[in-house]
C-alpha cells in the first residue's frame, strides 16, 4: 500500500469523506489522487502527487476561509514515509527523518495502532534509543508518528501543528 496521507472522519461516512478528500485534493491541485478506504471504519489514506505537507497547509487555509466546506473529514495527516510493520524498519524509516528535530528542541512518540500485535511500549522504547533529544509528552515540539494499519505503517516526523485537526481549526480559528 502506497500513501501520504491519512484521513479520519466518522464511523460510517467513508464513502463522503473519500469524495470531500478527492474534491480538496483535486481543487489544490491533484488531478488523480488516489484515496483508499483501508476497511478499518473512519479510516482512509491517500497518494496524492502534492507534498503532504502543503496539502495541509492548503486545507487549513480553506477551512479557515470557509469553515463550512469540510463536513466529513476529521483530520488529515502528512505521511514521510510507509513501510511494513516490523519495528526494525520503522526504527530506520524515522531514523531519516530525525534530523528535523533541533538537538535543544523536544520530541514525542506518539503511535497508533490498527490490526497489529506489536507491542507500543516495544516500538517506542526501539525509536526513542534512536533520538538524542529531550523528551516532552505533554507539549513537545515536534511528534515522532507512527500509525500503523495492520501490515503497513506510516511514519512522520512533524510539529503538532501539521496535522490537520478540522474541528480544532474551526474552533480557534487557526
Amino acid at each position: 500500500m502506497k500513501f501520504n496521507l491519512i484521513a479520519t472522519t466518522h464511523r460510517g461516512l467513508e464513502h463522503e469523506a473519500s469524495s470531500e478528500l478527492f474534491a480538496l485534493l483535486n481543487q489544490i491541485g491533484d488531478e488523480s489522487p488516489d484515496i483508499i478506504k483501508t476497511g478499518i471504519l473512519g479510516l482512509l489514506v491517500a497518494n496524492t502527487k502534492l507534498e503532504p505537507f502543503k496539502v495541509i497547509e492548503e486545507v487549513r487555509r480553506i477551512v479557515i476561509e470557509d469553515p463550512l466546506r469540510i463536513r466529513y473529514i476529521l483530520r488529515i495527516i502528512p505521511i514521510d514515509a510507509v513501510v511494513e510493520t516490523n519495528i526494525e524498519e520503522i526504527v530506520e524509516a524515522v531514523s531519516k527523518f530525525t534530523k528535523r528535530i533541533d538537538e535543544e528542541k523536544s520530541f514525542r512518540i506518539t503511535v497508533e495502532k490498527r490490526r497489529t500485535n506489536l507491542s507500543s511500549s516495544e516500538i517506542i522504547h526501539s525509536v526513542a534509543k534512536i533520538i538524542d533529544r529531550p523528551v516532552n509528552l505533554e507539549k513537545p515540539d515536534w511528534i515522532v508518528l507512527i500509525e500503523i494499519i495492520g501490515k503497513f505503517t506510516g511514519v512522520s516526523v512533524l510539529k503538532p501543528d501539521q496535522i490537520l485537526n478540522v474541528i480544532k481549526i474551526i474552533r480557534e480559528g487557526t
